[in-house]
């Protein structure tokens, strides 16, 4: 089980952002994680997201990406949990455009660390009524309440 608390800071939850591209929701998902990083530059976490683009869209279908990279700087998982107001074009293996993004930044060493996030996180978003209640948040904060009570409920499973 994945803990979504020790990996997800509030101020890197956002609802209702307004984006039109892939590349500017990227360079979105960078400049927060720069918050969170500021020894790393927007630049740096940018090209590990895009580089992993290049390999195949992290869109997973159902309006859900899981853009992620590995970094040499973090120490532990980091996510950035943003939400669109509009769906945005993002190559998705359905082909449906895309509203909720969930990057990951790991520590670059940290291989099965990575497999699993990945996975704790999709299998939380394969959840139809999480995803429609994130898709109506109404504040950053009722984004990140959300999140909070759904990963401490996945975890008493």
């Amino acid at each position: 089980m994945i803990n979504l608390s020790a990996m997800l800071a509030e101020n890197c939850t956002k609802s209702a952002v307004l984006f039109n591209s892939k590349k500017r929701i990227l360079e979105y998902i960078a400049e927060l994680a720069h918050q969170r990083l500021p020894e790393m530059s927007e630049y740096s976490i940018l090209e590990a997201l895009m580089t992993r683009e290049k390999l195949g869209s992290t869109g997973i279908g159902g309006g859900i990406a899981i853009p992620h990279g590995k970094l040499d700087c973090v120490k532990s998982p980091l996510l950035i949990f943003v939400v669109s107001k509009d769906p945005i074009p993002f190559d998705a293996i359905d082909n449906q455009a895309v509203d909720i993004f969930c990057a990951i930044l790991i520590p670059k060493e940290q291989c099965q660390t990575h497999l699993a996030t990945l996975s704790g996180i999709a299998k939380l978003l394969s959840q139809k009524e999480l995803t429609k209640k994130l898709r109506h948040a109404s504040s950053d904060e009722q984004l990140y309440a959300l999140l909070m009570d759904y990963s401490k409920l996945a975890g008493e499973q």
